[in-house]
């Protein structure tokens, strides 16, 4: 922990800023987002498919948004997309707590998506810009402040929950508002190396065509998807077979919590000296294989598993449902901080420096639209695995895509696809 404080001393204010405010905008949404299920299914008594109606619409407004927001922020600067995200997810959060009208809900719902398709490519974009060299280390950090608000949000969530959960809802809405204050008093204006205004230089549709034509880009941010749907399996996969084994009671509801312990402590405790140790020993685009690599290697403990008699009760059958899981999400986490920081890095340099937001936005669209495929697939796998008797297929399903991803990086790095320089880049369009 030493080393990440000295590491985040040494930065400009603004990048310290930029982390901080990671950690409570984390913060403030994983207190709200757990639990806000069983507010409108339990305490407002919505039917389940208006549950997921509500859910989703958050879910689709922020994936289907990022690459507008990203664009945005390009063209009107870094910090106005910040502070109006945050302001957005102020009033979506407190109306959330208020009403109870499923329209009211819905809306609601869609403003919390689409603040954070607001300040996501944002940020990333100010953070690549005011890190510089030092890029890669800066995006270290980030992954650790992300992690931590993650680590601690639910955590708080569940005791203002047990309170009321509309106290959950207004103190969630209130850390936005002050991190609106925040940015809006301390976060200097910052634009991109190419910014315009809007109204000059290639229009939008150009911008985009040009994004589009840039294969590397695509082929990069194809082969990250398995990244995404691999390490969102902390969330699906891994409690799923966590209670199938353990069954819903205590024990499950404890195992399940140091899956997440046992992720985001890694990630805070491990993460800059993980990459420390990578940037001096690999180039990009081998650490990226490498932590693709890993990631798919996290679901072998659980395939070895399914070779092992299931025991009726006892000890037994709770170590085989705690340990293969819990080894899974060490490992998941490992691959993601060897790849994360170089995945961000690389996304600059696939960008050749320019329209870095609206790069970054429409990598995380692509990304989002291909988790969302693949947690389908895996549900899938999951029901054919537990209807034919056959537990090990979603484990190796999981490994191979895994293998695919990774082989897929390391073709991309071998034939130099993963560097762009600026003089590569599309000419700007007028």
């Amino acid at each position: 922990m030493r080393t990440t404080f000295t590491q985040f001393r040494s930065y400009e204010r603004s990048v310290q800023l930029l982390l901080a405010n990671q950690f409570t905008i984390n913060l403030g949404f994983y207190m709200l987002m757990p639990y806000l299920a069983q507010h409108l299914s339990g305490g407002l008594g919505l039917a389940g498919w208006l549950v997921g109606l509500v859910l989703g619409v958050r879910n689709f407004s922020q994936q289907g948004m990022f690459l507008v927001g990203g664009t945005l922020a390009d063209r009107f600067g870094y910090k106005p997309l910040i502070v109006a995200g945050c302001v957005l997810r102020t009033v979506g959060f407190a109306t959330l707590g208020l009403v109870d009208s499923v329209l009211a809900l819905v809306v609601a719902s869609a403003a919390t998506g689409f603040a954070g398709a607001l300040f996501n490519p944002a940020v990333r974009a100010y953070l690549a810009a005011d890190a510089g060299e030092r890029r890669v280390e800066a995006f270290a950090l980030f992954n650790v402040f992300y992690q931590a608000g993650i680590l601690l949000g639910p955590l708080v969530g569940m005791l203002l929950t047990g309170v009321d959960f509309r106290i959950t809802c207004l103190v969630a809405a209130a850390i936005f508002a002050l991190l609106s204050v925040v940015q809006i008093r301390s976060l200097p204006a910052r634009r991109g190396n190419d910014a315009t205004g809007a109204g000059t230089g290639p229009g939008v549709l150009a911008q985009w065509r040009g994004i589009v034509r840039n294969r590397a880009f695509l082929l990069f941010s194809t082969a990250m998807i398995g990244s995404y749907v691999l390490s969102f399996q902390v969330y699906l996969a891994l409690p799923l077979e966590v209670r199938r084994l353990g069954g819903d009671g205590q024990f499950g509801t404890v195992a399940v919590a140091l899956l997440f312990a046992a992720s985001g402590l890694t990630t805070i405790l491990a993460q800059t000296r993980v990459t420390a140790w990578c940037k001096e020993r690999m180039a990009p685009g081998r650490a990226l294989t490498w932590g693709l690599l890993t990631m798919g290697a996290a679901f072998v403990p659980l395939l070895a598993a399914t070779a092992v008699p299931v025991p009726g009760a006892g000890t037994g059958r709770w170590l085989l449902a705690a340990v293969p899981p819990t080894l899974a999400a060490l490992l998941l986490a490992l691959g993601t901080m060897i790849a994360y920081p170089f995945e961000m890095d690389t996304i600059v340099q696939l960008s050749g420096d320019r329209l870095v937001a609206t790069h970054y936005g429409l990598y995380n669209t692509i990304c989002g639209v291909g988790i969302t495929l693949g947690n389908l697939l895996t549900g899938a796998a999951l029901d054919a695995a537990r209807e034919a008797g056959m537990s090990a297929l979603p484990w190796l399903a999981l490994l191979v895509l895994g293998l695919v991803c990774s082989g897929s990086l390391y073709g991309l790095h071998r034939a130099g696809r993963l560097t762009r320089t600026v003089s590569e880049a599309e000419p700007a369009v007028t």
